[in-house]
């Protein structure tokens, strides 16, 4: 449970360098570490890729988390 918590601060985290915006803090890029990771859980399965480790968790994470991040700006731009 710990280390998911980790990716998910880490893969929130990151993803808000990469779509650059208003920050969160550390509980929203938790969070958004956390709901992006089962996004990219999805998106790797429909793609037939599979990660190993902690450093392919934090990508597929990140990648999630990232396209999280753009919806979300999308629907605030409607």
């Amino acid at each position: 449970m710990f280390w998911f918590l980790i990716v998910g601060i880490v893969a929130g985290w990151l993803a808000g360098l990469l779509i650059k915006g208003e920050g969160f803090g550390l509980l929203g890029d938790m969070l958004i570490g956390i709901i992006g990771a089962y996004i990219g859980g999805y998106l790797f399965g429909v793609l037939g890729l599979s990660v190993h480790g902690m450093l392919g968790h934090i990508i597929m994470a990140t990648a999630g988390a990232s396209v999280l991040l753009l919806v979300v700006r999308l629907i605030k731009r409607i």
